[in-house]
């Protein structure tokens, strides 16, 4: 859906589909160059997805006077349950947690199997140094 309410299909580029997913909630920033073509010619995908925002991206444009004002009632979702990319993981900076927007903490996902654990090789090594 766009800023105006209209809904399109728009293509997801290779580039996106080998290293993130998104679903539904999801915010994306889209081309329309060509899209009355697009439309005149039959065809369903009137756009392409250029860029996929990040949920701190969302959380700042919304903030901010450019976000359209359609999209004010809906909330991001997390990157941490919306995309499987590495997080960047700040300076040590600590933020207030007001910045939570209502959100429930985040659980456990007990549907994935946890990899056995490795012991430290460093109790391995120690053992070996002693008996030389």
């Amino acid at each position: 859906m766009d800023a105006k309410g209209e809904n399109s299909l728009a293509l997801f580029p290779a580039k996106f589909r080998e290293s993130m997913w998104i679903r539904r909630g999801s915010f994306v920033v889209i081309d329309h160059t060509g899209k009355e073509k697009a439309q005149e010619s039959g065809s369903k995908v009137t756009s392409i997805v250029c860029k996929v925002l990040f949920f701190e991206q969302v959380r700042l444009l919304q903030k901010s006077p450019e976000w359209p004002e359609i999209f004010k009632d809906t909330r991001p979702i997390p990157a941490e349950k919306s995309s499987p990319i590495e997080q960047h993981e700040d300076d040590g900076e600590v933020d207030s947690s007001d910045d939570d927007d209502g959100m429930p903490p985040l659980q456990a996902n007990t549907n994935r199997l946890r990899p056995f654990g490795v012991k430290c090789d460093a109790e391995t090594d120690s053992g070996s140094d002693s008996d030389s």
